[in-house]
């Protein structure tokens, strides 16, 4: 089934870019953590640090690999989709019931809404790819959810009791890693479907010719004016794995430390300590199940809106013309 490869194709090389860029963000700030220890050496007492890590730690090292603990969580859910989509589609009956009825209805709402931007011609050889990225961002979202991920772990006992210093599990998308892997497999993408829908002169041009209808002296101005533009166009276009990954990233870690700090915000007496951290963070888990839902959307939508920008031009203007 196409689905269950792609499921698996996507998390294979999410793992793999995740890896490589993990690996190259460590030798990066090598320096910068040595000057770091040098300085809290000559500190008095140092500073007790709080909330989610900002990056996802190293829980093992097989075969000389790292692995982080939001790795884990993505393969996790990776392959609890697979395991879901073969158990949906073990036994198809005609008229779909249970497992069968929602994976179905997932996908012919998505697609349907997909279709309706990118036409449908394009959604044919698009569709994979954005029904797996919602999908997988808004599982591996949920899945942070679950308690026991990021207080589950090793650690030490401290001023407020035991307090877990390495998690075994951490929010996938809550690891910049993971978010910015998945948006330079889109940009790969986009490229592949940008020139084999307008060839690489109709992709030039689209960047760089004018637009409009236009003759005489302004015909040139307008063309001087749009190569020009085509340049900031470029620059917008190698910014979006950054804004990507970072507005995905943003919107999960920042829930992650809600959550966090609403468990944490009673410390004295010991009971009110056990009943507050447990209460608290309810209202804020029912919202982070919509945020999770809402950044799946997000991600999914800008990268289909990205698509149709680039790819539907040329029969926007055919039309226009006719």
């Amino acid at each position: 089934m196409r689905f269950i490869r792609t499921i698996l194709i996507f998390a294979v090389l999410a793992g793999a870019l995740h890896l490589g860029w993990a690996a190259q963000v460590r030798a990066a700030e090598a320096p910068v953590l040595r000057a770091a220890e040098a300085a809290t050496t000559n500190e008095i007492a140092p500073k007790e640090e709080r909330g989610v890590p900002a990056k996802a730690t190293e829980i093992a090292k097989p075969f000389g690999f790292p692995l982080t603990n939001s790795m884990l969580v993505t393969w996790i859910v990776a392959v609890g989709i697979i395991i879901f989509a073969r158990v949906a589609t073990r036994k198809m009956k005609t008229v779909p019931d249970g497992a069968q009825n929602f994976l179905e209805w997932l996908v012919e709402s998505l697609y349907n809404f997909i279709e309706s931007i990118i036409g449908p011609k394009l959604v044919k050889k698009t569709f994979w790819f954005f029904l797996t990225i919602f999908i997988f961002i808004l599982f591996t979202n949920w899945f942070g959810l679950i308690p026991g991920v990021g207080t589950i772990g090793w650690g030490e006992r401290g001023p407020h009791g035991f307090e877990v210093t390495q998690p075994l599990l951490r929010g996938g998308n809550a690891d910049l890693n993971m978010t910015f892997a998945m948006a330079s497999i889109f940009m790969v993408l986009w490229l592949i479907w940008a020139l084999g829908s307008n060839g690489i002169w109709g992709f030039a041009l689209h960047l760089f010719g004018p637009k409009g209808d236009s003759t005489g002296f302004v015909k040139y101005v307008m063309i001087v004016i749009f190569f020009f533009v085509g340049f900031l166009e470029l620059i917008s276009i190698a910014f979006r794995p950054i804004s990507l990954s970072f507005r995905l990233y943003g919107n999960v870690f920042a829930g992650e430390n809600l959550l966090e700090a609403m468990s944490n915000l009673v410390q004295h007496p010991a009971w009110a300590k056990s009943v507050f951290s447990a209460l608290l963070p309810v209202p804020f888990y029912l919202l982070e199940i919509l945020v999770g839902l809402v950044q799946a959307f997000v991600f999914m939508l800008l990268t289909t809106v990205f698509t149709a920008l680039i790819c539907t031009h040329d029969e926007e203007h055919e039309k226009h013309h006719h």
